[in-house]
């Protein structure tokens, strides 16, 4: 069995969609947990296994190619499945008063906080991962009705572009296991 070192292409590039037509597809699915890992081994939906021991940092992407073989018409896709994630955007606070900032980043972290929920800040957004249902996390924060923020759930993929491995980790690490989270 050889172990794959680096990605070698990812669907959603205009040159590899056009390779790959026509071609026998195995399909991995990659949990959230396993995503943040640069060595895993991992099975396709056709049973066949691919040990994964890429470079300390990197990180694979929905519609990474690990396998391409065009004699045999083969070809091995990743495909993540990772939870929504709440992204909380904190710009429409940059013209309030220092202390009217502070005071709404206290109540968004006591609100955060108090749910257990891990979070990543990055720039002027934090992001969440969904641990619970959508519609807890929803009331959390319509009952808290934090001023100045706006807030909307997106995609997992489509948030990891923004972060480092460590935050990626950070957000997805346990985001997959059984959570802490409460409900007043």
């Amino acid at each position: 069995m050889e172990v794959i070192t680096e990605i070698i292409g990812n669907i959603h590039q205009p040159e590899w969609a056009e390779k790959i037509k026509g071609m026998h597809v195995e399909t991995i699915f990659v949990d959230q947990w396993t995503a943040q890992k640069s060595r895993f081994l991992v099975t396709s939906d056709h049973g066949h296994e691919y040990p994964i021991a890429l470079k300390r940092g990197s990180r694979v992407a929905d519609g990474d190619i690990v396998f391409f073989d065009p004699e045999k018409n083969n070809v091995a896709i990743l495909r993540l499945d990772l939870s929504n994630v709440l992204v909380i955007d904190l710009s429409g606070l940059k013209d309030k008063n220092p202390l009217d900032i502070m005071r709404i980043s206290v109540e968004l972290g006591h609100a955060i906080g108090n749910q257990h929920w891990p979070a990543v800040v990055k720039e002027s957004k934090v992001y969440v991962p969904l641990t619970v249902d959508k519609k807890v996390m929803l009331s959390v924060m319509e009952t808290h009705h934090i001023e100045g923020i706006t807030f909307d759930f997106q995609p997992g993929t489509d948030v990891i572009p923004y972060l480092a491995p460590h935050e990626i980790r950070r957000l997805f690490g346990g985001a997959s296991h059984e959570s802490h989270s409460h409900v007043h």
